[in-house]
């Protein structure tokens, strides 16, 4: 099924940011921490880090200024009787983990069972990247995103799948590359009807 509805103004996923002023006190801490970590925040080479390090993370949480259900209010009821699921798959996003301020990233899919009306499909990677671009954990994260999506479409039923690969485990602590953690929800027929259920699961290729 194609969506030729989806908004032509919507642009990027994500919009770009205006200049950022960055306060005196934000770009101390970052020199602070240059200087904790051993370097010079002085030297050629880190002179501007502070202000982009900055710029950087205003980015990064870009999430927090914004209302990822706003991007579920407009819907379209003229499917042609199309009753089934709708499924987004392989939505690539990246995160922060709020212990170590580490990135996740990975890839989300998305699916529900719609009532009686569908919403733009770039209106799922808007759900998911307006909660991503914050400070997260990633059960956190499925459930939020599968959380909006049930709450302002009503639909018969949410799946939300992410596989992700946390910073924090791969080049710190138990340093331990290629391990991928893998988390779920299930909302609504696909919590509640096993049939239902491995449908979407197949769908996603988790069968």
């Amino acid at each position: 099924m194609t969506h030729e509805h989806d908004d032509a103004e919507d642009g990027d996923l994500v919009a770009g940011l205006p200049e950022v002023e960055v306060p005196d006190h934000v770009a101390e801490a970052i020199r602070t921490l240059i200087r904790w970590s051993g370097d010079d925040p002085a030297r050629e080479g880190l002179v501007d880090t502070p202000r982009r390090v900055a710029k950087a993370w205003r980015e990064y949480c870009a999430g927090y200024a914004d209302d990822p259900g706003h991007h579920l209010e407009r819907v379209f009821e003229e499917v042609g009787g199309y009753d089934d699921i709708v499924l987004l798959r392989d939505i690539p996003f990246q995160s922060h983990c709020e212990h170590h301020m580490a990135p996740i990233t990975g890839r989300a899919h998305i699916a529900y069972l719609p009532k009686d009306h569908v919403v733009g499909i770039s209106k799922l990677a808007r759900v998911l990247h307006g909660f991503a671009r914050r400070l997260q954990v990633q059960e956190r994260l499925t459930a939020e995103v599968a959380d909006c999506i049930w709450k302002h479409l009503n639909p018969r039923g949410v799946a939300v799948v992410i596989e992700a690969t946390h910073g924090c485990m791969t080049s710190r602590g138990v340093r331990t590359p290629g391990v991928t953690m893998t988390t779920s929800r299930m909302m609504g027929v696909f919590r509640d009807d096993e049939r239902s259920r491995k449908e979407v699961l197949a769908l996603i290729g988790k069968r």
